[in-house]
């Protein structure tokens, strides 16, 4: 069952910085662009590219996550001789541990990859917006002779110190690492997706385990002690859209930018298709009463109201002279007549109650986003105000 490429998708991370939204489901699952998860992207994108092999190393509130994923038919990974395998963490007769690290992730489900005998293995993030020909970079890859290909995006250089940053050759090979660096020396930030040749691979991992000092991590520990030993490490520069959706601004910031046509996140093109498990629901009502300006709605949604510049994912209910501008609003949320949302992302299965109103727009020196925690009831009349973050049971919670 030799495989020349196989993908392993670390789905495993908390996701702390999107607090209340991922207290009870991995960071992946966290639904996106009205019909979408955020795990969709990379599973897309390798089918997509013409890897039919994808181990998900999941780990944190994996339920819904793994429920989502299923035997991997949405994405066509549901082959007999590959597709999609869940891999959390496990106990053999020596004992096991949860996922200390990227590395030790990857180094737990060496047997898995074994089984495939791959020359090359695509190592990827679970919590990425973008659209990338893995096969591309493979190709870069493998004309470079190198060990460990990353692709890198230029970053503006207020934005480089957040980030892992490579130096590079006139060959766009690597030079030098250095992991979020206070007085960066270039501005191509590593988008934490690499190419390795797995042989390679292996050994790193293998050593890496039995140091003790090791935090098992690919960009403080794999990637500087490769690139140490005088190993050939490319760089493969991606022009396309790309954004880490750890945080709650970038989360609602990605789906800003699918409303907005010159962002570079184009969901309609069908020559790249990103695909999702489709939702049991009915066909959107919009009512003749409603006014729907500049969004995007999902299936199942009932529309009395108005919805300007925002993302519903299914079977969302905007009541009867209710407003919502610029917001998320997760799947199954309910607004009641008259109530009123700016610049939000509501959690699944809230109820916002009649003239109720939650955030506001930009003006204020204090202002933040507001953010509703999944089945939360905000009371009829009730003010929330911006920048606020309400926890399940509509009461207050720090950020």
């Amino acid at each position: 069952m030799k495989k020349e490429c196989i993908a392993m998708l670390l789905a495993g991370g908390q996701g702390s910085r999107l607090y209340v939204l991922t207290r009870e489901m991995a960071k992946p699952a966290v639904p996106f662009g009205g019909k979408y998860r955020i795990i969709d992207f990379p599973l897309s994108n390798c089918v997509n590219s013409g890897i039919d092999t994808v181990g998900v190393l999941t780990q944190y509130r994996p339920l819904e996550l793994n429920d989502y994923i299923g035997s991997g038919q949405p994405w066509d990974l549901d082959a007999t001789d590959g597709g999609v395998h869940i891999l959390p963490p496990y106990m053999d007769t020596r004992g096991g541990t949860w996922y200390k690290g990227t590395a030790n992730a990857i180094y737990q489900n060496i047997g898995f990859v074994d089984l495939y005998d791959p020359e090359y293995v695509v190592v990827l993030s679970g919590d990425h917006i973008y659209k990338m020909d893995y096969s591309l970079m493979l190709e870069r890859h493998k004309a470079a002779g190198a060990a460990c290909t990353i692709s890198v995006m230029e970053v503006p250089w207020s934005e480089a110190p957040r980030f892992g940053i490579m130096s590079v050759d006139d060959k766009d090979n690597i030079t030098e690492f250095a992991e979020k660096p206070k007085e960066p020396k270039s501005n191509l930030a590593s988008m934490g997706i690499y190419v390795f040749t797995w042989k390679t691979l292996r050994k790193y991992l293998t050593e890496d385990e039995a140091d003790p000092t090791s935090e098992n991590d690919f960009g403080k520990n794999i990637i500087p002690k490769m690139l140490g030993d005088g190993l050939t490490m490319a760089a493969y520069r991606f022009q396309g859209y790309w954004k880490d959706v750890g945080t709650l601004d970038s989360l609602w910031d990605a789906n800003m930018d699918m409303l907005s046509p010159g962002s570079g996140l184009d969901l309609e093109d069908e020559s790249w298709t990103i695909y999702a498990r489709s939702v049991n629901a009915p066909a959107t009502f919009i009512s003749g009463s409603a006014d729907v300006r500049h969004s995007a709605l999902s299936r199942g949604c009932e529309i009395d109201g108005c919805v300007e510049n925002s993302v519903l994912s299914s079977n969302v209910t905007i009541g009867e002279n209710a407003r919502v501008s610029y917001s998320v609003l997760l799947p199954g949320t309910v607004v009641e007549p008259g109530a009123v949302i700016e610049y939000a992302i509501i959690g699944e299965g809230s109820r916002i109650g009649e003239n109720a109103h939650v955030g506001a727009a930009p003006g204020d020196a204090g202002w933040g986003l507001t953010v509703l925690a999944p089945h939360c009831p905000v009371a009829a009349g009730r003010v929330v105000k911006a920048g606020i973050m309400l926890d399940q049971n509509g009461e207050e919670a720090s950020k």
